[in-house]
């Protein structure tokens, strides 16, 4: 398992293939060093805030980017979206909403809420391995973020 002070990818992602094409994609890439995943609303808020299991964690050592599933148990990503966003520790971390919804009101509330972008995944399997995979190198390697 990752050292948790050194997460740069929260994947948010309930479905074990979606996370493990993901996995692979960004390991492809030589991006998957560094990241954590979570399989539910509530653990990921617990990881983001360093609450429950993750109590011991720094808040301050944020990912550089979450990867984040809406359909999801116990939590909605609908839900974490909107309370990362609204939290003045955490709202600059960007979130990208990597779904298979194509519901035109996930895409307005996730904007509404504040994500950085929404992408819905692809069907096709190697399509899927190349958009994780341009994902991961733009906002792992490109993207400029306050600090």
């Amino acid at each position: 398992m990752t050292n948790l002070s050194d997460v740069e990818i929260l994947l948010v992602e309930d479905n074990p293939n979606d996370a493990e094409l993901t996995l692979r994609a960004l390991n492809k890439h030589n991006l998957a060093n560094k990241i954590h995943l979570v399989k539910d609303g509530a653990e990921a808020l617990d990881f983001i805030f360093a609450n429950g299991t993750y109590a011991g964690r720094n808040i301050g050592n944020k990912p550089k980017v979450i990867f984040l599933d809406l359909k999801l148990p116990k939590v909605d990503g609908l839900e974490v979206l909107r309370k990362v966003k609204s939290d003045e520790r955490t709202r600059f971390i960007p979130i990208v909403v990597l779904t298979s919804s194509h519901e035109e009101r996930d895409v307005v509330d996730s904007y509404k809420f504040g994500v950085n972008s929404y992408i819905v995944k692809p069907v096709d399997f190697d399509k899927f391995i190349k958009a994780v995979a341009e994902l991961g190198m733009y906002w792992m390697l490109l993207n400029k973020q306050p600090i």
